[in-house]
């Protein structure tokens, strides 16, 4: 008698491996870290231009692309979140910190 997969059995195929889900963990959570150390740059140095430049930067296409990427970034955290807690419950582990 062959088993049945369902998503409650333990012998059921998975998508993502413990060892794929923490590669995958690390990879995000490196990417954010140099997403926000970026952004702080970003900021340091429009502070530093002065206010005439800094007004001329933000109306260039360059300055409209990163506002948008930073909208987009901060959706993906709600994913990223969603990864996290499919993350936890595949490896059994505590909630990794995002930050």
């Amino acid at each position: 008698m062959s088993e049945q997969l369902t998503p409650h059995n333990e012998n059921a195929p998975r998508d993502l491996d413990s060892a794929a889900a923490s590669l995958a963990y690390s990879i995000i959570q490196s990417l954010l870290e140099h997403t926000r150390v970026t952004s702080d740059l970003v900021a340091l140095m429009a502070q530093a231009l002065g206010e005439e430049t800094a007004e001329a930067l933000t109306r260039t296409p360059y300055w409209a692309a990163y506002l948008d990427s930073r909208r987009a970034m901060e959706r993906t955290r709600e994913e990223i979140e969603e990864f996290t807690q499919v993350m936890t419950r595949l490896t059994g582990k505590d909630k990794p910190a995002l930050e």
